[in-house]
């Protein structure tokens, strides 16, 4: 803290947002609530005074003010700051929140609660508090289990220090949500004008040459390596640190369908698929590289192989099962170990890398015709496949540096595996509930504005997502963004379980499937047409590809387009 004293009649909204200045946040996102007027009078002051401060949204949703600082954490890979509305707020943001905690955002949440009910000095904070919004034990009580941290700032004077504490727990690896409730009496309270200090990036720790040096022994003597991998392209550089590895050391990538980021180039021979399963019995060496959970069910380990575990936290605090069959980890920052052991790719035995790259090579290769039999066989189709829906989307997007944020369930192995995202932070995967996705995808094109920004979702993921607000939003802040909707009528995926758990059951006799039906939805592009976005309703093939282009047209022209595109399946 230092002693620059700030201007007279300041106050806790001041220490706020002086704070969230200090900490490096490009933005506030903010949920209203009757607690944040000093954080507006303040950025209202400051506005006027041509004092720097994080730029402000104004959103009318828990889940967008949350969902849009996932998106631009996501890119951006630094904390920002979210507001929302006492406990009532943070429960209705809280599936979002956890979403963050699970794709590994670092922000910090705030929501207020009332300390004196009205019977202490000062401002009267207002009945709604003794009557409504209050919870027992606090709002940071509640917000405990999908945060990272949870606490309160029960003093202005430690109000700085507390978010500047939130906001480095929050960057720290695992990365994530931190929540802070801030009362209200406090924002309210005089604040003596000292100020947090600057927030500086956290430093790295790195594996030791102990540690890397019996592991590069251990991939030089492997027949047959394979490295896994959900998060890698997650971290700052992981991506390219992971191709430079695998290509030194000649080893196959798998990305499971646990995998959330865009980690390697699925048009690269290395490229290895999403089915772990074959590697179970014949690899002899497993690298899991940042990977939560590599196998399922949790108890099916590899036959032959050693696991080797790679990951700066292994151990995620938030996952409740977790079980990675390690036989030895590096822990230091995963780019960093990478490098290290791409540095140690040396005395290989050549003629061996040579077998494992030729039987890779061909693995790719009839993947990829498996593949493009399917898009040949989508494009003949009567109705419009959901294959046809992707592989359209990757000839329309390629070469414009796209990212695409997906939040399908039934499709989202199609998406993957036809979009053959090549480059970093390409493709994200939607964390959690659905119902983020719009606003995710707003605060990707939020931090990328250059780059277009697509939107895959299933008419069931549609539904949940809080459309209204996500578009005003849109409309309000000028983050235009493709939203391309598969459609297929039915929550499929709850379906599938159904027939799945009980397949000569009375639902399978009687065809009353429960809890499924879309039929009675109207047409989903509609919904954008009051916001005087650009809509396409599309039932037939031959129309696909030209709404798509004008859809993309309409996006880089600055207004979201919605395309709601009717699949069969």
């Amino acid at each position: 803290m230092t002693d620059t004293l700030n201007t007279p009649g300041a106050d806790g909204g001041d220490a706020f947002v002086s704070a969230c200045t200090a900490v490096g946040a490009d933005y506030i996102f903010c949920s209203s609530g009757s607690e944040w007027a000093p954080v507006w009078e303040s950025l209202a002051r400051r506005h006027r005074d041509g004092i720097p401060c994080p730029h402000y949204l104004d959103l009318t949703h828990e889940t967008v003010a949350v969902g849009m600082a996932t998106g631009y954490g996501l890119v951006r890979r630094r904390p920002q700051a979210v507001l929302l509305h006492a406990a009532p707020g943070l429960l209705q943001g809280s599936m979002a929140v956890h979403g963050a905690l699970l794709a590994g955002v670092p922000m910090v949440v705030t929501s207020s609660e009332s300390s004196t009910y009205g019977d202490g000095p000062g401002q009267d904070p207002g009945g709604q508090w003794y009557r409504n919004l209050s919870i027992v034990g606090g709002p940071h009580t509640i917000a405990q289990p999908f945060t990272k941290w949870s606490n309160e700032a029960a003093s202005v004077h430690t109000l700085p220090g507390m978010i500047t504490r939130a906001a480095e727990l929050s960057w720290r690896a695992p990365a994530g949500p931190a929540y802070l409730n801030i009362p209200l009496e406090v924002l309210l309270e005089e604040w003596d004008g000292r100020e947090a200090k600057p927030v500086v990036p956290p430093g790295s720790t790195h594996s030791s040459p102990e540690e890397v040096d019996p592991v590069a022994q251990m991939i030089r003597e492997a027949a047959n390596p394979v490295i896994v991998t959900e998060t890698a392209g997650r971290e700052a550089g992981g991506f390219e640190a992971l191709l430079a590895f695998a290509e030194a050391w000649g080893i196959p990538v798998v990305e499971p369908d646990s995998a959330v980021c865009a980690n390697f180039p699925r048009t690269h021979p290395l490229h290895a698929g999403s089915d772990i399963g074959p590697w179970m019995d014949e690899a002899d060496l497993i690298l899991l590289v940042n990977c939560r959970v590599p196998f399922y069910p949790p108890s099916r380990s590899p036959s032959k192989a050693k696991v080797v575990v790679i990951d700066e936290v292994p151990q995620r605090p938030h996952v409740v099962y977790q079980v990675l069959f390690a036989d030895r980890y590096l822990e230091g920052n995963v780019t960093n170990t990478l490098r290290q052991l791409t540095r140690r790719a040396k005395d290989l035995d050549e003629a061996a890398v040579a077998v494992r790259r030729a039987a890779q090579t061909e693995r790719h290769t009839a993947e990829r015709a498996a593949a493009e039999h399917a898009e040949t066989k989508a494009a003949g189709a009567e109705g419009i496949d959901p294959v046809l829906v992707a592989a359209t989307l990757r000839t329309l997007v390629a070469g414009r540096d796209a990212i695409v944020v997906d939040e399908t369930i039934t499709h989202s192995r199609v998406v993957r595996r036809h979009l053959l995202t090549e480059t970093p932070d390409s493709y994200f995967y939607v964390q959690g509930g659905l119902g983020q996705g719009i606003a995710v995808a707003l605060g990707a094109k939020l931090a990328a504005p250059d780059r277009p920004v697509v939107l895959t979702i299933g008419d069931g993921a549609f539904t949940y997502n809080p459309v209204i607000p996500s578009y005003d939003a849109s409309k309000a802040y000028d983050v235009p963004v493709l939203i391309v909707v598969f459609n297929n009528r039915v929550y499929k995926s709850m379906n599938l379980n159904h027939r799945r758990f009980y397949p000569d059951g009375a639902a399978a006799e009687t065809g009353e499937w429960l809890g499924t039906d879309l039929h009675r939805l109207p047409r989903l592009a509609a919904f954008a047409e009051p916001f005087g976005m650009h809509t396409e309703t599309v039932d037939a093939p031959d129309d696909l590809g030209p709404a798509l282009d004008r859809a993309l047209k309409a996006v880089a022209g600055g207004t979201t387009a919605v395309v709601d595109v009717l699949v069969t399946r």
